[in-house]
């Protein structure tokens, strides 16, 4: 009766297999991630926008209908006229404690929208927001998502 010779190692044939196996599970795995990322932004886009309107029309309700003469007037007190201070004779706001960012560009700027709604993103590459003080209305300075 003969003994039987045990390997100690992996055959260069095995560890291929198992590399192009994990090349193709990275492959097919990886872009699946980087879709969940811009659909994680667009959604939170989506959230920052509902929330900016909402305090806006917040802000309509307690100033006759104006609307905020500055998008970051939504970040300071008030009274009833739109003027801004501190003490309490402006008893309304804030509505927001910052302007959230643009989930994109990570930035709050706030570029005037000369349209409602505007026809064109900025391309800044700081772009946040587009504000027109004249009807309140808010977007996303982003190109694919300014109709939103």
């Amino acid at each position: 009766m003969s003994k039987s010779h045990k390997r100690g190692g992996f055959t260069l044939v095995e560890v291929l297999i198992v590399v192009v196996i994990m090349a193709i599970l990275a492959a097919t795995i990886i872009p699946q991630f980087s879709d969940s990322t811009k659909d994680a932004k667009n959604n939170t886009s989506k959230f920052n926008l509902h929330t900016i309107r909402s305090q806006i029309e917040l802000y309509k309700s307690q100033h006759d209908g104006k609307v905020p003469a500055a998008l970051d007037d939504l970040t300071k007190k008030t009274n009833s006229s739109g003027a801004v201070g501190t003490t309490s004779a402006f008893p309304y706001g804030p509505y927001l404690q910052e302007l959230p960012p643009n989930p994109f560009t990570g930035s709050a700027k706030i570029t005037a929208a000369s349209t409602n709604p505007p026809t064109a993103a900025s391309g800044a590459t700081d772009a946040g927001w587009l504000y027109h003080a004249t009807s309140g209305g808010v977007w996303i300075d982003n190109a694919d998502l300014l109709t939103e």
